[in-house]
């Protein structure tokens, strides 16, 4: 494959960028380095990408209609749009930003995609935010998703209803990726397991919204990466005329945050102080993925425990800030 990843500075992108190259497959990654949160976690990500002989990079907004165009000459087989404005809770200070990345950006690839003439597949990211308030359990791709609880799931619904069009009008396989709350080394500083080893580390408080009754469908960082190659290699059937696939990729298991909690104070070797705190707007009270869909067709069978899991992100964690 000679794959066009968008994204690839970012913390899923980066993994997915290794698991490509250590199978052989060439990626060209586009990022715009944006300061959403640190710079040099970005930066530390692409040193680690540089010496695969197989990576170029290039600095670029998705939503830069003339930079992404350019690109569409290129010959590249596959298309991973894993770009965005991720967080939901900063979706509600500054909407627009997201506006810009999630809609403008996808609809911008989409048609940067669609002249390319060797394209075969489509691949690009969505989130279980789009799954709003459903009150139905676990989560399925069939459900119906038109309750967004933020801007930023909206933003997330959006998208995939845009490559649903595109995939009808032109023919062009796509596929879009349902991720549930992702974690693990190399991980965004603004999710639980970053954010939350930060302040146990030095003695600070940790608030747990919806006074700790909040339940999370915790997947681990490898485990996503194998379920976005194995869709990447799954070309879409035609379904009530559009190409188009969507796909949970969860650990299908709704984990307790205050399990979640207790499994880092074991990885980490200390104590968390705890603060009981109302529900945010915009929070999901619980996510549950079910991985029927995904499990059949691209083979994803996640296997990583919160307890390996939340070990492996204490270790590089303590590596990386020299902790």
């Amino acid at each position: 494959m000679r794959v066009l990843l968008t994204g690839v500075a970012g913390f899923i992108g980066y993994h997915v960028a290794e698991a490509l190259l250590k199978r052989g497959d060439e990626v060209v990654g586009i990022d715009n380095l944006n300061d959403y949160y640190e710079v040099s976690l970005k930066e530390a990500r692409l040193e680690k990408l540089k010496p695969h002989r197989n990576f170029s990079f290039q600095k670029a907004d998705v939503a830069d209609r003339d930079a992404m165009l350019a690109l569409a000459s290129r010959d590249f087989t596959h298309v991973a749009h894993l770009a965005a404005q991720a967080g939901v809770r900063y979706s509600l200070e500054n909407p627009c930003a997201y506006v810009h990345s999630n809609v403008m950006g996808q609809t911008v690839m989409l048609e940067a995609a669609r002249r390319m003439k060797g394209l075969k597949h489509f691949i690009y990211a969505s989130s279980s935010s789009v799954y709003g308030g459903n009150k139905k359990i676990p989560f399925a791709v069939g459900d119906t998703v038109d309750r967004p609880l933020s801007p930023y799931a909206a933003t997330k619904r959006a998208a995939e209803l845009a490559a649903w069009t595109h995939a009808r009008l032109y023919k062009m396989p796509c596929t879009g990726l349902r991720f549930f709350t992702v974690y693990g080394p190399w991980g965004r500083p603004d999710m639980a397991a970053y954010s939350f080893a930060k302040l146990i580390s030095a003695g600070q408080p940790i608030k747990l919204f919806n006074h700790g009754k909040q339940k999370r469908d915790f997947t681990y960082i490898d485990d996503i990466a194998e379920g976005v190659l194995a869709s990447l290699d799954h070309i879409p059937a035609e379904k009530d005329g559009s190409p188009h696939a969507l796909y949970n990729l969860g650990n299908s298991k709704a984990e307790n945050l205050t399990d979640f909690v207790a499994a880092l104070e074991a990885a980490l070797g200390k104590r968390a102080i705890t603060e009981l705190v109302p529900a945010q707007p915009g929070d999901m009270l619980e996510t549950y993925a079910d991985i029927e869909a995904s499990t059949r067709d691209l083979g994803f069978r996640p296997k990583t425990s919160i307890t390996e899991g939340l070990g492996k992100f204490a270790a590089w964690y303590r590596s990386y800030h020299k902790a």
